[in-house]
């Protein structure tokens, strides 16, 4: 089979975009800026959406669905929110068609305008809210956990699969509480979740910090956020936990009466993560021969090919094969025996490298006389003839090692990648030769924020939870900085 990547240090951006092609998770659709999800992407989706779904019912919430169309009016009570999507929204303003008069189609009916125009879902803060006016009216309602698995419209103009499309696929959760107290033990928690999710499922470590004012959700009066960095140097924002106030409870008037007979406003949170995550999975692990996926979020774990030649030869493989498979799904292990005849095992081979399965099994007539199989690693790309007795052990063993493997590769990719940095020369220099993470002073304020921006085209990725607050002078303008913060070029 013929390389059909871009090597990557040819071109980064078209090597993902040719694997995401030829890998089968997606392409691009007929409606400008959208994608089709294809079966092998979408199965990955759903191994994510499976493991955050059961972490978030662990934490106590629980799954609703709200309406796509949002009236035009919510959005213009709360200015920031409005400001904040008003360039990206799609409106909804006619509800019928009718065949075109001179017999060419069909055109908007002109007496089917909406009385108030419809936005398309960008996010639900506002329809949410508006909901929960009636849902709360006393602190015996509280605290409300929500969850949403939706799709959701922001009309980019600049378009590409799974990292930025005009629609794509994401949970928002929102919640309500009576305290500020709990709000924002509640956004952290959540920050928690993600971090969780990423490092131990998507092999992916993660940066958790506080995004700058500037940088902030609209609407939000903190937004906590995970920061991964790509092989490329770039920084990727994989998931953020909003600390909203008071705002949208004060702009939708929900109230709830307290222990002690007094009226107050409700605290709000709100947090998701996207199909964007499928572009970090890709940009985190993957490599020039295809996907390397870590096995915990791999649709297939397992696939065993069998070898032969001679028909005769062909009943007695597949009989092992499947007799291996059988005891491998016990495991709880996702495997599969490809026995189709219309490709050749060395198709096989580079096909299902390029698709990420963890693992690969071969078989032939000369290893059912040996009682062996070959073992070939995706991470490693590195064979072994092992012994077919206890095999299934050993290989539930090896997907462990593999998965703890690509961690600590990312790991290691990620501390090479982080720099500290004193001057705004030394900082600008790093920034063009290297790339990755920089650690730097920053006075604080925004305009030095957008200076550095606007001249180098990097941002602040967060103020780290966890980093060290030792003060020193902002490498821009030499003024007092409490703590050195995260800076990077980002998708």
């Amino acid at each position: 089979m013929a390389k059909v990547l871009t090597p990557r240090k040819e071109s980064y951006a078209q090597w993902y975009n040719d694997l995401v092609i030829k890998a089968g998770l997606a392409e691009n659709s007929a409606v400008r800026g959208c994608m089709v999800i294809k079966p092998y992407g979408y199965a990955i989706w759903e191994k994510m959406q499976r493991v955050l779904d059961d972490m978030f019912k662990e934490t106590g919430h629980q799954n609703a669905y709200f309406p796509l169309f949002i009236p035009k009016s919510f959005f213009s009570k709360e200015a920031d929110h409005v400001e904040g999507f008003a360039k990206e929204c799609a409106v909804v303003t006619h509800y019928r068609l009718k065949n075109n008069p001179d017999g060419n189609g069909v055109v908007v009916d002109p007496e089917a305008r909406l009385e108030e125009e419809y936005i398309v879902r960008p996010t639900s803060e506002t329809i949410i809210w508006n909901t929960y006016k009636d849902w709360i009216q006393s602190y015996r309602d509280l605290p409300i956990k929500i969850n949403q698995w939706a799709n959701v419209v922001r009309w980019e103009m600049r378009t590409r699969l799974f990292l930025r499309t005009a629609e794509f696929l994401w949970q928002e959760g929102h919640t309500a509480h009576a305290t500020r107290e709990e709000a924002l033990e509640e956004a952290e928690t959540m920050l928690k979740v993600y971090a969780d999710f990423a490092e131990n499922f998507m092999a992916m470590p993660v940066l958790q910090g506080y995004k700058t004012a500037s940088e902030r959700f609209a609407g939000a009066v903190e937004t906590l956020t995970i920061e991964a960095l790509m092989q490329d140097g770039k920084a990727l924002q994989s998931g953020t936990s909003h600390f909203l106030g008071q705002n949208f409870a004060k702009v939708f008037d929900v109230k709830y009466q307290s222990k002690e007979g007094k009226e107050e406003y409700v605290w709000a949170t709100s947090w998701g993560v996207s199909t964007r995550l499928m572009g970090a999975l890709i940009m985190s692990h993957s490599d020039d021969n295809g996907l390397v996926l870590p096995p915990k979020l791999a649709p297939i774990q397992v696939v065993i090919v069998p070898i032969y030649r001679k028909e005769e030869e062909l009943k007695q493989v597949v009989e092992k094969c499947d007799e291996i498979a059988a005891n491998l799904k016990k495991l709880g292990i996702s495997v599969k025996v490809d026995d189709d005849d219309k490709h050749k095992p060395g198709w096989k081979f580079a096909q299902y490298e390029l698709q990420g399965v963890p693992l690969r099994i071969a078989i032939g007539p000369r290893d059912l006389q040996n009682g062996t199989v070959e073992l070939a690693r995706r991470d490693t790309l590195t064979k072994e003839i092992v012994d077919v007795e206890g095999i299934e052990n050993h290989i539930e063993g090896l997907l462990d090692e593999i998965q703890k493997s690509i961690y600590q590769r990312a790991v290691n990719f990620r501390e090479a990648n982080t720099r500290t940095v004193e001057t705004y020369d030394e900082f600008k220099k790093v920034l063009d030769e290297k790339g990755g993470f920089i650690m730097a002073h920053w006075d604080g304020t925004e305009e030095t924020e957008e200076k550095i921006k606007q001249e180098t085209k990097a941002t602040v990725r967060c103020i780290p939870i966890d980093g060290p607050q030792e003060p020193g002078k902002c490498m821009v303008t030499g003024k007092p900085s409490e703590r050195m913060v995260v800076f990077a070029r980002a998708y």
